[in-house]
Order: C-alpha cells, then structure tokens, then sequence
C-alpha cells in the first residue's frame, strides 16, 4: 500500500470516529436512551462527575485490554493503536454531546426521528472505519477476539455482546438510582437499525464500485 493510500485510509478512518461520535450523541439527545456500545458509559456518567466521552475511553481501553488477553502474543502489533482510536472516539463523543447541545426534541415524534438520524450517522461512522481496514475498533476487536476463540459466527457474538452491555448498564443504573435510566426504546430501535443501514451502506459501495477511490 503506497503512503497516500495509507493517508487516505487514515483520514477515512478518522471521519468514521467522528461520525460514530456524533451518531452515538444524537440517540442520546433523543432522550430516548442510547446505543447499546455506549450504554455502559452513558449510564456511569449520569453517575459520577465525569464525561461520557470520558467514560467511554475508559471503557474502550478495557476492551482493548481484554482483547489482547484473549489473543495473547499473537496479537498484531499494529493493533496497539486501537489505543489512539479508543482516545479519538471518547474525544468524538464529547465533542458530538457538544455539537448536538441544541438538540432537544419536544414531542415523541421528533424523539424518535433524532434516534433514526443518529443510528445513520453512527452506521456511517462505523462503516466508513470497516472500509479504512486499517485499525480497529477495540470493541468491534473485542468481539472478533472472542468469536474467532469460541467459533462462533461474528454476528451472533456481537449480539450476545451487546446485550451483555445493555444488560450491565442496567445494572449499574439501578444500583446507582434504584431505577433504569439512559436505557429505552430508543436503545432497542439503534440496536437493530445500524446493522440493517450498515449493510445498505456496504451494498452502495459494492454496486457503485467506491473501493476503486481507495485504491487510487
């Protein structure tokens, strides 16, 4: 791969961050909870005085951590840079929460056409890094790690994952306020669109040939 498709890639990779970042903000404006990988985030910094993108490096370096303990000293070396993406995503997600500051949908309508926009935008975002095939997400790493070790579809374990987050940031919601916040439909309804407009996404790049630009 020459450096300027290198740079492309990297450049494609950092807008997917900054698109996922803003998708994840936007289902959160809704007020209709959030996307189940920010969940557990979301749910702490309602909780303690610190910043959900904050809390989501945190958490996206556990992640990270985890997988390079499933994968052992096999693990690229490449991959230490999930690091920097972990820290480009929590930065994206406080800086969405900021650029979406004056989204504040009154009506139910208007609230679940904010989730609709957002789980686009964060399909995006997580399509445009699965074309930059350059670093990965540490939590989509995370799942590839653990499905690769168990055997089993990618699909099913990132389900399986995703609940496992919802049904955690639950948990910890009720433990901190006796009662279930930052988790709704607007959860569920993001749960199950993404991967649906992931797929459209990746059929109009396939149809329409846009890899040729990666590749110039």
């Amino acid at each position: 791969m020459s450096s300027a498709g290198l740079a492309k890639r990297c450049l494609i990779l950092l807008l997917g961050l900054f698109f996922m970042g803003l998708g994840i903000s936007l289902v959160t404006r809704s007020t209709l909870g959030t996307s189940p990988i920010s969940s557990v985030p979301y749910v702490l910094s309602l909780a303690f005085p610190v910043t959900f993108g904050e809390f989501t490096f945190a958490i996206t370096l556990l992640f990270f951590i985890a997988e390079v303990l499933i994968i052992g000293r096999t693990f690229p070396k490449i991959q230490y840079f999930q690091i920097i993406v972990a820290l480009f995503l929590g930065t994206f997600v406080d800086g969405g929460m900021f650029l979406s500051a004056g989204v504040n949908p009154g009506i139910y309508p208007e609230q679940i056409a904010i989730v609709l926009l957002g789980s686009v935008v964060l399909a995006l975002g997580i399509f445009l890094q699965i074309t930059a095939n350059v670093i990965l997400n540490p939590g989509e790493g995370l799942v590839r790690a653990i499905a690769e070790k168990t055997h089993k579809r990618f699909g099913i374990v990132k389900v399986m994952f995703d609940s496992t987050l919802v049904l955690s940031a639950a948990v910890i919601s009720f433990a901190a306020f006796g009662t279930i916040q930052g988790l709704r439909e607007g959860t569920v309804i993001s749960a199950i669109l993404v991967g649906y407009i992931i797929l459209g996404f990746a059929l109009c790049y396939t149809r329409y040939d846009l890899g040729k630009y990666l590749e110039e």
